[in-house]
């Protein structure tokens, strides 16, 4: 047990180094947990005080358009449910939000190092993908971040590895896989496709007792039927709650999806629109070779967003030799299995989705396994070498060059976070600047304010408020007027028309004040949209 415990507490301190780089929320998905996370802590239950996406509303303008709304009509909860406790132990702090995901996260690291051995690798195969675990790469900084991405990790890979255990015979292990299933999904509702492999594993392990491999001789399943029955049944206890809540609070198991902005948009911009319509004609509409090329793209951006962030892109060839090696081994035949499985899921369900990061949060679950197989081909590849050339000693060859491949993981892994951190401080930056602008303005405590990330806007200025959609201007006042929104947010990357007209071309329609902040990276105007609101120069609009 001490390898697996030291590579837990190192991977731990990893993490607990990025909270104190970077201890705060970074981007929407994170700031969206931190914030429900505090509103449950504080008894308010599963709710926000701002819209941050309008398919969490049904894709336009409520009938009633209202703050606080219902919460994660389009993301799951697990990722601040697991917050609650640290909040209410340490307050509403960013420790505590951070703290769940670097004591969760760090079990993947010796996760790695168990999938190693129980698959017959060398030690040194299994201690440096425990390594590489705990540094991912080029993901490493997402690990110290209040997301879903230390949860899904280590609950996806443990499934898998659990499965692979039930096809050598473990009952309880296949079992526990429809658990950690469950948890999965409710960090990601891409969990669901573990349940999936799961049922594929089952009927696999049906067909090779029905007609043996080879010289196989005939043997009896070895997952029976009602171990199967019972990890579905444990994975529907996991889940059922949850969407029994989606169910009476919106009236839909997925109700983003409900809204056609997840599956029958044609660009990412459309995700961000209350205009553009978001049914199947209109994806359709945009004909064959186009539907074509945005799938190939997904499926592209897919393949590249992995190759970098997990792979960092040298250990990409050794891993696809090592996938090529074990192809049928039952150890990573379930690995295998869900790894195409997402990426078909990515190419032809959610492409439009890729490039915008959702695969990253889903392709961290690859890892542990993944670094087993990228080390291990390096093991096979300096084998076939050293068969060719009698003065290498293939042993000690393959430790070297496992050796450097684990260290230029790890270094990439430590300049990455270094670079992300900066980002994400000047990110940081300009929200505190707005809040800053926004409190020397006067503006009272309950001012709606309007912005690219609502989420982020709530979390650092503590203002609610509502989305900037990728409308024209004219649907801009008119959720502006709905929510009875006082303050716009622009910042210069922006891609919405209203940012290009106000703070690109300088153009302000008459609803628009001038600017209480003015930078070259973001500025803040009053938005008049009541007649006695004479902030703009004049009469509200």
């Amino acid at each position: 047990m001490g390898i697996p415990i030291a590579l837990y507490l190192l991977a731990l301190v990893g993490r607990l180094v990025l909270v104190g780089g970077f201890p705060d929320p970074a981007y929407p998905d994170s700031f969206y947990y931190v914030d429900v996370a505090r509103q449950l802590a504080a008894g308010h239950g599963f709710s926000v005080d701002f819209v941050w996406i309008f398919p969490e509303v049904g894709g336009r303008i409520p009938a009633n358009p209202v703050l606080p709304i219902p919460s994660n009509a389009h993301w799951m909860p697990l990722a601040s449910i697991v917050q609650v406790p640290f909040i209410w132990l340490l307050g509403p702090t960013a420790l505590a939000s951070a703290l769940p995901f670097a004591l969760i996260g760090a079990t993947a690291a010796p996760l790695a190092w168990v999938i190693g051995r129980d698959a017959g690798v060398p030690r040194y195969v299994a201690l440096g993908a425990g390594l590489l675990t705990a540094f991912p790469a080029l993901s490493w900084v997402y690990m110290g971040q209040p997301d879903n991405f230390s949860l899904y990790q280590p609950m996806v890979a443990g499934a898998l590895w659990l499965t692979a255990r039930g096809l050598r015979g473990s009952r309880r292990s296949f079992l526990l896989a429809g658990v950690l299933a469950g948890l999965a999904t409710l960090a990601r509702n891409d969990g669901v496709l573990v349940l999936g492999v799961m049922g594929l594993a089952f009927l696999w392990d049906r067909w090779r007792a029905w007609r043996p491999f080879g010289a196989e001789p005939p043997r009896p399943p070895r997952v029976p039927f009602w171990t199967a029955v019972g990890g579905a049944a444990l994975f529907l206890l996991c889940v059922a709650p949850w969407f029994a809540r989606q169910l009476a609070v919106f009236g839909s198991l997925s109700p983003s999806t409900a809204t056609g902005r997840v599956l029958f948009i044609r660009n990412i911009g459309e995700w961000n629109s209350i205009t553009t319509p978001a049914t199947l004609d209109h994806l359709l509409g945009m004909g064959i070779g186009p539907l074509l090329l945005t799938r190939v793209g997904g499926l592209v951006a897919a393949a590249f967003i992995f190759s970098v962030l997990v792979g960092a892109v040298v250990l990409v060839p050794p891993m696809l030799v090592g996938a090529w090696h074990r192809r049928r081994d039952v150890w990573f035949g379930p690995y295998l299995g869900y790894a195409a499985a997402l990426f078909l899921f990515s190419g032809i369900v959610s492409a439009v989705h890729v490039p915008g990061g959702t695969f990253i949060h889903s392709a961290v679950a690859l890892a542990p396994h993944g670094y087993v197989l990228a080390l291990e081909g390096i093991v096979v590849a300096v084998g076939w070498i050293a068969r060719r050339r009698p003065s290498w000693n293939a042993g000690q060859a393959g430790r070297v060059f496992t050796s450097a491949a684990v260290a230029f993981g790890v270094l990439a892994a430590a300049a990455g976070a270094v670079t992300v951190h900066a980002t994400w401080a000047a990110s940081a930056g300009r929200f505190q600047a707005v809040g800053a602008a926004l409190d020397a303005a006067g503006a009272p405590a309950d001012d709606r304010v309007m912005s690219i990330d609502a989420s982020g806007t709530r979390y650092w200025t503590g203002h609610p408020g509502v989305v900037l959609v990728n409308d024209p201007l004219p649907t801009v006042l008119q959720v502006a007027r709905a929510y009875d929104t006082r303050w716009l947010v622009l910042e210069r990357d922006d891609s919405v028309p209203a940012a290009a007209q106000i703070l690109v071309d300088g153009i302000r329609p008459p609803w628009v004040g001038p600017p209480i902040l003015a930078r070259p990276d973001v500025s803040v105007y009053p938005l008049c949209t009541a007649p006695s609101d004479t902030r703009c120069g004049g009469a509200g609009s």
